[in-house]
């Protein structure tokens, strides 16, 4: 498809720099397809007994680093390395500024010098480049000890539409993190999930709403814009998940008594819908997903998304646009701009039907 179909303009104002407070006191759209306004505390008059919700429960790390290049016979440089997928216990895959100077054997002190864990300052060596500057950086440090090293000299990495705005400060340590974050390992946060509040748990539980845990660790590959012309040219990047066989035989049961499967955020979906068969069966699943899901697609399993407002352009609203239907979507994303809804990571969110 061509990739234009899925652009549209968006008001600078209308890209939130900082969550809504309460959580759960942020604007909720509800695409039917027809339209209605809402909050999301009001998400549990949409569910009803039986019904599953699926959250992603990774944790964001500080996966934003800043170093200082070494090579023999040249000077230093500052580099920038946004780390994006795990390789190996010692080596992760990043996206590095200036990407077209660095090369393969080339040694990166992060940190500049500061202590880390009394070991010194982190150091990697470059192992592979690859496209649009990313390359795999192989540590000196290994498993939880390269873990605790990244925690101590790196930096929430913000989206670029924030970052660009302004800088990551403590706030964001915290906001930057759903309640229920557990699992360490991703760069971006799950966003439509940074919504939830204890209350609104006790919400859904009192109704006999089940919930279910799945993880994708979120790359920093989510916020490349697609620049080629034509969906088919565009190549995702793959993502760690994990579906356990528990969580999948719990799914399944929903499914069979007549229950249907929410998925809170574009990850949870991406990952459910990796996990599940042709028949719809969700089977316990642990590997790398690339999973690219435009118009056409075919969803195996997820009945509802909750999901944030996307950027324009972007493989996340080609998802959505596949979900609910283009026309409904561009129709819906009209509604949020000329209405006030934020957007993007710290926005407003949306639930949306799946259009059979």
């Amino acid at each position: 498809m061509r990739v234009d179909l899925f652009d549209f303009d968006l008001p600078e104002e209308r890209i939130a720099l900082r969550p809504a407070e309460p959580r759960d006191s942020a604007r909720l759209l509800v695409v039917e397809p027809q339209l209605s306004d809402h909050n999301v505390r009001d998400l549990p008059s949409y569910l009803r007994e039986g019904d599953a919700i699926v959250f992603n429960d990774t944790k964001v790390i500080p996966a934003q680093l800043e170093g200082i290049r070494h090579r023999e016979g040249a000077p230093g440089q500052q580099v920038s390395a946004t780390l994006h997928m795990r390789a190996a216990p010692d080596r992760w895959k990043a996206f590095a500024k200036p990407g077209k100077r660095i090369k393969v054997g080339d040694r990166i002190e992060f940190g500049h010098g500061e202590n880390v864990c009394m070991l010194g300052s982190l150091q990697a060596t470059v192992e592979e480049k690859g496209e649009a500057g990313e390359i795999t950086l192989l540590f000196d440090l290994s498993g939880p000890a390269l873990d605790e090293a990244i925690a101590t000299v790196g930096h929430i990495p913000l989206p670029p539409y924030i970052a660009a705005k302004r800088p990551e400060d403590d706030r964001d340590r915290t906001d930057y993190q759903t309640i229920y974050a557990r699992e360490e390992g991703a760069v971006a946060a799950p966003t439509a999930g940074l919504h939830f509040t204890p209350d609104l748990f006790a919400k859904l539980d009192a109704m006999g709403v089940e919930r279910h845990f799945v993880t994708l660790h979120v790359g920093a590959g989510t916020f490349l814009p697609v620049k080629a012309d034509d969906t088919e040219d565009h190549k995702m990047h793959f993502e760690i998940g994990h579906v356990s066989a528990e969580t999948a035989a719990a799914l399944n049961a929903v499914k069979a008594r007549g229950g249907r499967i929410v998925c809170v955020g574009t990850t949870s979906l991406r990952l459910i819908e990796s996990a599940a068969g042709e028949d719809g069966r969700i089977h316990a699943w642990s590997d790398a997903t690339g999973i690219f899901i435009t118009p056409g697609y075919r969803f195996r399993a997820i009945d509802i998304l909750m999901t944030n407002f996307h950027l324009p352009r972007s493989t996340l609203f080609m998802l959505v646009s596949a979900f609910a239907g283009l026309d409904t979507m561009r129709a819906a994303y009209n509604h949020a701009i000329e209405t006030g809804y934020r957007f993007y990571s710290y926005g407003d969110a949306s639930l949306l039907f799946r259009k059979d």
